[in-house]
């Protein structure tokens, strides 16, 4: 079970800064990006990693366990569907899952799932894209796996999940658990844990009869921007990695501790989102805990692979989540401290624009291997002749101003399009650039030193 307690001690652990009182009667959530060509359906497995022990021998009253000890894995699949005439999943349908989460057949919702359910009740009735078991899309698509935060449910980040299957990609997660709980731990043994469950989830994709498994990308917010770079020193199966504000950044002492993860050898690309400034006093309050805080900084480290770092200047840790955007009560439960005067609708709009990058990184990386036909691009769009052709497709509609016509004879290791207005290309059109739109910063350090 997730205490509603743990959620918000994971925040602060995570250096998740607060959100004005004065934001409570700033607009719901709505995510605002247009889905791609593709319906979306939404499988729930409930399945059992049996390599795993789970439960105790006894129960709470000393009695023996009865029942399955092995590792339970609620699963949810996003996927590429045919469209379907069947009512779309909403906010309180992805609720009522909390009920099962570990307790498969048996329905048994926590108080504190409760109280998280009654936070977001203003959105409940709020529709999705995905229709529940919707038939597959003909096709083998992508894998995304997504890992959650710190002690949370797999669809923390629907609205990101539903709109990376509705462009051709499939997207797994389970809810976030320790080691023999429900709870998470903030320690090398949950990370663990959790890079378990990142390699499992993989290994069941590749039973899946829509899969394409030549390049597999993780995403992970939080506490799952830690356990995605565990599993990816060990699983060579993960081709580029995706971290929303990741522990990663925050906790280089539990990468130390692992032993076995090191940065400074990892050559895959890695697209990080951080939150707004953070001072030093913030600093000083939250990673007093030295043997957490105390290692080689992971972005620094990170020198044999890209590196692309998006700064969202007026984000708060809690805003990378779109569910936690909807919960009121997170709104309303923490002082102000929030970054300048940026308000909720920048959360709004700054989510779209985390969503849209997200997708331009993945079809650039994993799956283009210097071929520009493998890269969606959309039309109209303007590639200068520095840009790549494994970066190209970060461009999106508007990113660029200016009329440079598009080129096959960019050089390996030039910059990203989202980047290239910084080496002197025509400035971006106001309000369709995330810079543009003063929510965020990105820079680019490719392998070979490349910065931007």
């Amino acid at each position: 079970m997730r205490a509603k307690t743990s959620v918000v001690a994971c925040l602060v652990v995570a250096l998740a800064p607060s959100i004005p009182l004065s934001a409570q009667s700033g607009p719901l959530f709505q995510f605002t990006e247009k889905p791609g060509s593709y319906a979306v359906g939404l499988k729930v497995v409930e399945q059992y990693d049996y390599s795993r022990t789970f439960r105790r021998l006894t129960d709470d009253l000393g009695k023996p366990y009865q029942g399955e000890r092995a590792r339970p894995l609620q699963t949810l699949v996003w996927y590429p569907a045919e469209k379907s005439s069947a009512k779309p999943m909403t906010v309180g349908d992805y609720g009522n899952l909390l009920a099962t989460e570990t307790s498969f057949g048996k329905p048994r919702m926590a108080v504190d799932w409760e109280d998280w359910i009654k936070g977001m009740k203003p959105t409940l009735a709020m529709h999705f894209w995905e229709v529940r078991d919707a038939p597959l899309a003909s096709g083998r698509f992508p894998v995304v796996i997504y890992a959650p935060s710190f002690s949370a449910m797999s669809w923390e980040n629907a609205d990101l999940c539903e709109y990376l299957a509705s462009y051709g990609y499939v997207v797994i997660a389970s809810p976030d658990m320790g080691v023999t709980n429900r709870g998470m731990t903030g320690d090398v043994a949950g990370i663990n844990a959790q890079a378990l469950d990142i390699s499992f989830l993989i290994g069941y994709a590749q039973t899946l009869p829509d899969t394409d498994l030549s390049g597999v990308a993780v995403a992970g917010f939080s506490w799952g921007g830690i356990s995605n770079l565990f599993a990816a020193a060990r699983d060579n199966r993960i081709d580029a990695l995706v971290a929303l504000d990741g522990s990663m950044r925050y906790f280089p002492g539990l990468v130390k501790q692992a032993g076995d993860v090191h940065p400074e050898q990892m050559t895959i690309p890695l697209l990080y989102f951080a939150e707004g400034e953070i001072t030093l006093e913030d600093q000083t309050r939250y990673f007093s805990d030295k043997s957490k805080s105390d290692g080689p900084n992971v972005l620094n480290a990170w020198t044999h692979g890209d590196l692309i770092t998006v700064h969202m200047l007026g984000f708060v840790h809690t805003e990378h989540s779109s569910m936690y955007q909807r919960n009121e009560d997170i709104w309303k439960g923490f002082a102000a401290d929030h970054k300048a005067d940026y308000e909720r609708e920048d959360g709004i709009t700054g989510y779209a624009w985390l969503a849209r990058y997200t997708l331009q990184f993945l079809d650039a990386y994993p799956h283009c291997r210097g071929s520009l036909s493998a890269v969606r691009h959309p039309e109209g769009v303007v590639v200068p002749e520095t840009v790549p052709l494994c970066c190209q497709s970060l461009l999106g509609p508007g990113f660029l101003g200016g009329g440079r016509r598009r080129s096959r004879k960019a050089g390996r290791h030039g910059l990203p399009a989202a980047l290239y207005h910084a080496r002197g290309a025509s400035p971006c059109t106001a309000g369709n650039h995330l810079a543009g739109a003063g929510l965020g910063v990105i820079h680019f350090r490719s392998h070979d030193g490349t910065t931007a």
